[in-house]
């Protein structure tokens, strides 16, 4: 478990925001197991191969394998994974007991951290001079660094004793052996000095010292025999001793603990903490000297820990820094963008991310207690949690804002933790103003491109996109229609949270971009790659949340997106929900889009009733333009008929039709599929003839033709339907034309049928239609007339329709119930059907259903009886629906 953040700053914080001394600020750690084995992994590969006999320190042409990269955002606890690192390498005890424990002693590692940050101070000199300092622990002269180490001090700090700038700088109460390294470079000095005979040197001039040692080394005299093995320690003496030579001189380092005994040696496992501190992707110097290092110690472990992921494997590097691209460091392409796949080293790019809710929940009980037990309480916990999608930073941030809420003597609520300045702080601070721009651009987005980024920040180029793309805030989903979506928690701070930066946005920068993004999103549908139908369920997302949140009053391109969604009628989940509650006031024609679209989506998932409400309302506001009016008025209509108010319904159907907008063929179906309902059969099927494929015609003629017994031309008339709908690549249609298909010819061959509901089952998945499954099942029960299950399904079917306000479709349901009791010849239940069917048809509506239950039993039909306008009259039509009960009982060996 890791503590996140400062382990003695946090918790001080912590004790001093409240007086109640009750309250226990304890440290806090979570599960990092992965990470940690990741680590583990790393460095027991490392040991074998510098353990190998082919291993050779002096080699500079092979393949380093020497570094692991930990990166992640702000405030996610990467610098206390590095902290712990080091302790649990130094010290088996400080390990967390979640921790398995290494194959390997620990007392062959040197660990030693370097924090990077800026606010620490840290320079590359330091750098070196660290790693050096805890090589002094081994007490021994590093005879061939420490004489370029001598060399370089002299030369850029004359007259200043390397002991006095180690205690001004800190080093010494830092490494306990610090005190040595002085003595130690005397010592290098001193046995050169009496190898080249110049006991005089001693203490003097060290370019005199060197310069003779490097004669020596290029005369190969065995009096430095001791330094003849380090091939390039001469070229490294004789060049000017500056911070570049000072970079290579760790070479000699490396080299220097190469010779140490067997049973003496160590591996040095240098952690580098706050990496994206030490510059940026333009200026690399100070990178390109600590690469340096990590290129020329490969006897040395690297643990690099910071924001962003090490670009150092990739080839456009090349000239920025000595060694790049994927063959140089195969370990750190796995996750670099355009590198080649790796078959070799595993990855060792690990991302440190978000907690789990248990671990949120377990940092948040254990930070804060009073005698013992949890200060902040368990459901408290869990909405913190959840608003914090696993941040640690945002815990963190909670945690102090639970302090400041009961210190005003409020107890907190959930209520009291929103967004937090701070993130926005935090996650700025290494960015450029480009990237700032489009990072606050991209935040109005759900998910975004490189490309859509640049469009929306208004920019000329690419290169912000692309480098925020590559930030650990920024989160990639290579399936997804936009590959990259803002951290969560991010986003929200950056949208909503009091930002005080400089550079910080006006509400109309917020507006100007807002319109930028709803115009990048419009051209993404209508001249992108792709014009498939997901692309549109992408842009109408984040389309109409834009159109919303900003009171836009022209919908521009979303008028034509709004048709196209309709157009299908798959009815994916889309708009988002109306600000404030459900029962927000409309005030602008985007609030009433979404609205509309918002009723049309869940209509599959709530009573239809409900929908007329939501759809009257927006009819009522006005405030859509009249070319998209027309889609609340059709679609009521159509939850009207669905509800069974027929006269209303047909009203409706005629406005939209008579206005001659894009529905008006819709709206002409609409009517003669009332005057069908009315039993008007002749004048349905004349209307059908002038639909055409906008009019669903063949859909029309189906539902006819079924009526009239004559199933299988119904089911024709289907399957051109659905050919139709495939060919304009409407799914939903598709699917609805399908089950209708399978619903006559169950009817007619439960064996043809069952392939036909497969099929309609099939083309049903992944959409959102309620009547069209309800259709399938339909369907699937008259296949199974004379089945003993079908009474119980048909009890099921019945109270899903009546709480999906789809009862309509109730006497069709029936009338497949009347199927099974005529083929089973029940001609009791037959009756009790046809009277529940006499008291749902009162209002004329599906009437005929009445007329066809008796022709299944061969019943007469009552005197008093209003018969409907069948196309072929009511004797052929009462003998074709006498032959298919009668083929049906054949089939099961029923027949009387």
């Amino acid at each position: 478990m890791i503590f996140l953040g400062g382990v003695v700053a946090r918790d001080l914080r912590m004790l001093f925001g409240a007086n109640d001394r009750s309250v226990a600020a304890e440290e806090a750690f979570t599960n990092r197991q992965l990470q940690w084995q990741a680590v583990v992994g790393a460095l027991t590969e490392h040991l074998r191969r510098i353990a190998a006999p082919g291993f050779d320190v002096e080699d500079l042409a092979g393949p380093r394998h020497n570094v692991l990269v930990a990166h992640g955002v702000g405030g996610i606890g990467k610098s206390t994974f590095s902290r712990k690192i080091e302790a649990s390498l130094a010290q088996a005890s400080d390990r967390p007991a979640q921790w398995d424990a290494p194959a390997w002693p620990i007392e062959r590692l040197l660990p030693v951290r370097i924090d990077l940050a800026r606010s620490s101070g840290t320079d590359f000199e330091r750098v070196v001079l660290s790693i050096r300092l805890a090589v002094a622990s081994l007490a021994r002269p590093m005879p061939a660094f420490d004489l370029a180490l001598r060399q370089y001090w002299e030369r850029n700090h004359p007259g200043e004793p390397l002991e006095e700038y180690l205690r001004r700088g800190g080093l010494l109460g830092r490494f306990s052996n610090a005190v040595n390294l002085p003595g130690q470079l005397q010592s290098a000095l001193a046995d050169v000095a009496q190898a080249l005979a110049l006991p005089g040197t001693v203490g003097g001039a060290v370019g005199q010292l060197t310069g003779a040692l490097v004669s020596a080394l290029r005369e190969r005299r065995q009096t430095v025999r001791a330094l003849a093995g380090c091939s390039r320690l001469a070229d490294i003496l004789d060049a000017e001793p500056d911070l570049e030579t000072l970079s290579f001189a760790t070479h000699l380092l490396a080299w220097d603990l190469a010779q140490l005994p067997a049973a003496q040696r160590v591996t040095p496992v240098i952690l580098l903490d706050s990496f994206e501190e030490i510059g940026d992707r333009t200026h690399r110097d100070f990178e390109q000297l600590l690469q340096r290092i990590v290129w020329l110690m490969p006897n040395s472990f690297f643990v690099i820990t910071g924001r962003n992921r090490l670009q150092w494997a990739e080839d456009g590097l090349q000239g920025q820094l000595d060694w790049s691209g994927p063959t140089a460091w195969p370990g750190l392409a796995g996750h670099v963008p355009g590198a080649r796949t790796q078959s070799g080293p595993e990855v060792r790019q690990v991302l440190i991310g978000d907690f789990s809710p248990e671990d949120c929940d377990d940092h948040l009980a254990r930070r804060l207690a009073q005698n013992g037990q949890p200060l902040i309480g368990p459901d408290l916990r869990r909405a913190i949690a959840a608003r914090s999608h696993g941040l640690p930073l945002y815990l963190d941030l909670a945690i102090m804002r639970f302090l400041e809420v009961r210190r005003s003597g409020r107890v907190p609520q959930p209520d009291d933790f929103g967004d937090f300045p701070a993130l926005i702080s935090r996650t700025l601070s290494d960015l450029t103003d480009d990237e700032r721009h489009v990072l606050r651009s991209v935040s109005l987005l759900d998910a975004f491109s490189v490309p859509l980024a640049t469009q929306v920040a208004g920019l000329p180029h690419d290169a912000a996109a692309l480098r925020l793309s590559e930030r650990p805030f920024i989160r990639e989903d290579t399936t997804g229609l936009w590959p990259f979506h803002l951290h969560q928690v991010v986003r929200s701070a950056i949208r909503n949270a009091d930002d005080r930066s400089d550079d910080r946005w006006s509400e109309q920068d917020w507006q100007r971009a807002a319109h930028r993004a709803l115009t990048a999103l419009g051209q993404e549908w209508a001249h992108g790659p792709r014009r498939e139908r997901a692309v549109l369920i992408g842009v109408l997302r984040q389309g109409l949340r834009l159109a919303r949140d900003f009171n836009f009053t022209a919908l521009d391109w979303l008028t034509d997106a709004a048709f196209a969604y309709i157009g299908d009628s798959v009815w994916e989940p889309l708009a988002p929900p109306a600000q404030g509650s459900e029962d927000a006031t409309l005030a602008t024609p985007a609030d009433a889009l979404v609205e509309t679209l918002s009723a049309l989506a869940r209509r599959q998932r709530e009573h239809r009733a409900h929908t007329v409400e939501r759809l009257t309302a927006v009819i009522d506001s006005n405030l859509l333009p009249a070319e998209l009016h027309e889609i609340p008025l059709y679609y009521r209509a159509k939850a009207l008929r669905d509800i069974g108010r027929a006269a209303d319904s047909r009203r409706d159907y005629q406005q939209v039709a008579e206005a001659g907008g894009r529905l008006s063929a819709n709206a002409r179906r609409g009517l003669a599929q009332a005057a069908r309902l009315d039993g008007d059969f002749p004048t349905a099927f004349a209307a059908a003839q002038t639909l055409g494929w906008e009019g669903r015609h063949q859909r029309v003629l189906g539902d006819l033709y079924w009526l009239q017994g004559d199933a299988e031309r119904a089911a024709e008339a289907y399957l051109a339907g659905r050919t139709e709908a495939e060919q304009h690549a409407k799914a939903g249609e598709a699917a609805h034309t399908q089950a209708l298909r399978a619903l006559a010819l169950a009817f007619v061959d439960p064996h043809r049928a069952d392939d036909e509901v497969d099929l309609a089952q099939q083309l049903l998945v992944g959409l959102d239609l309620r009547a069209t499954t309800i259709n399938a099942a339909l369907a699937a029960l008259i296949r199974d007339a004379g089945s003993p299950t079908v009474e119980e399904r048909a009890r099921a079917l019945r109270s899903e329709l009546d709480l999906a306000g789809l009862t309509s479709m109730t006497p069709t349901l029936d009338v497949g119930v009347a199927f099974h009791q005529a083929v089973l010849d029940d001609r009791e239940a037959l009756r009790a059907t046809i009277a529940r069917l006499q008291e749902q048809t009162t209002d004329g509506m599906y009437a005929y259903y009445v007329d066809i239950a008796h022709f299944m039993g061969g019943l007469p039909l009552p005197t008093d009886h209003t018969a409907p306008h069948w196309l072929d009259g009511e004797n052929t039509t009462r003998g074709r629906w006498q032959v298919l009960v009668e083929a049906r009982r054949d089939l099961l060996g029923t027949a009387g």
